[in-house]
């Protein structure tokens, strides 16, 4: 019989003369911990340069007034004083929250629903499921133009296809009232197929056995899918939820494309706005302030959902 480990009898709990059983850690070795470093260092060395170094360095860029061409001049907070009477940037801020807050719950119950439809066993379902992935993939500058075409009021194909019905459509991309839903359409159609994906591994890493318990206990469908589905399904939700919100707090180049930002301001986004600031006005400090706060609300929310996350989120039942 072999004898056992240093690693394992280091490990066993031990009691202590003043109170309950302790743990001690196992040792790891020299070796063991730089193999670690290692492994890490690729991934630590990008989050650095693409992820902490940019924002760092936009924080200190909120703190300037620079325009590129001329030496930065420090000016302390003036950047962040000249948002609250900027309507503009409260516009930007009301219309991206505007389509996260329709746009993520829309990609999510559209994503949920193909995703146990596929999960019913259907023939060809890798077919169907690259078809549907299909979109995703696809780069969003090509499918905003698609769109594009389609929204167009009197030649395009959906006012064509409710003109069938007797339906007369709007002027979906020069509209006040229209343009924002349209672009909520065109990014539902170009985003579900990542939450899909993500739902079906879900679906299909649940037992058949707890279906099959409550087939015996005679659980309407209804009820299994609340009491079985749903709760072990909460950690794929949980990660599509808050992913689409990063992203979709983000939105940029489908609004550039198919509205720029009109009409009015109407679907001009935060990180649009942002561009227009730094890019096409040259003030990087003042753009740089926008982007702090922008980067602030995604760190609030997504904090607040990993809060939520105790009392929702179930990995068993």
């Amino acid at each position: 019989m072999a004898a056992p480990t240093h690693t394992a009898a280091t490990a066993a709990p031990r009691r202590t003369p003043r109170g309950p059983l302790r743990v001690r850690r196992p040792r790891r070795h020299g070796s063991e911990t730089l193999a670690a470093w290692l492994f890490l260092l690729p991934s630590l060395a990008g989050f650095l340069v693409f992820t902490a170094g940019p924002v760092i360095a936009a924080g200190v860029i909120s703190l300037l007034d620079w325009n590129l061409f001329s030496p930065p001049r420090f000016i302390g907070l003036d950047n962040f004083a000249r948002l609250g009477p900027d309507d503009t940037f409260w516009s930007a801020l009301g219309n991206t929250a505007y389509f996260t807050f329709v746009s993520v719950p829309l990609t999510l119950l559209v994503s949920l629903g193909l995703a146990l439809l596929l999960n019913q066993g259907l023939r060809r379902m890798a077919v169907f499921r690259s078809l549907l992935l299909l979109p995703y993939a696809t780069i969003t500058v090509a499918v905003a133009f698609v769109w594009v075409w389609l929204y167009i009021p009197h030649d395009g194909l959906i006012n064509a296809v409710l003109g069938v019905f007797g339906i007369d459509g709007p002027a979906w991309l020069i509209s006040d009232d229209w343009a924002m839903p349209a672009l909520i359409v065109m990014s539902v159609w170009k985003s579900f197929g990542f939450g899909m994906v993500i739902f079906l591994a879900g679906l299909q890493a649940i037992p058949q056995q707890l279906y099959e318990a409550a087939k015996v206990d005679g659980a309407s469908p209804w009820r299994t899918f609340r009491e079985v589905t749903l709760p072990l399904l909460s950690p794929s939700v949980f990660f599509t939820v808050v992913t689409s919100i990063i992203g979709s707090f983000q939105v940029f180049d489908q609004a550039l494309v198919m509205t720029d930002g009109g009409p009015g301001t109407s679907t001009t986004t935060l990180v649009m706005y942002i561009y227009r600031t730094g890019f096409e006005n040259y003030e990087q400090g003042y753009a740089a302030a926008q982007s702090m706060v922008l980067f602030a609300f995604i760190v609030v929310i997504t904090a607040a959902q990993f809060l939520l996350q105790r009392r929702l989120v179930h990995y068993d039942l």
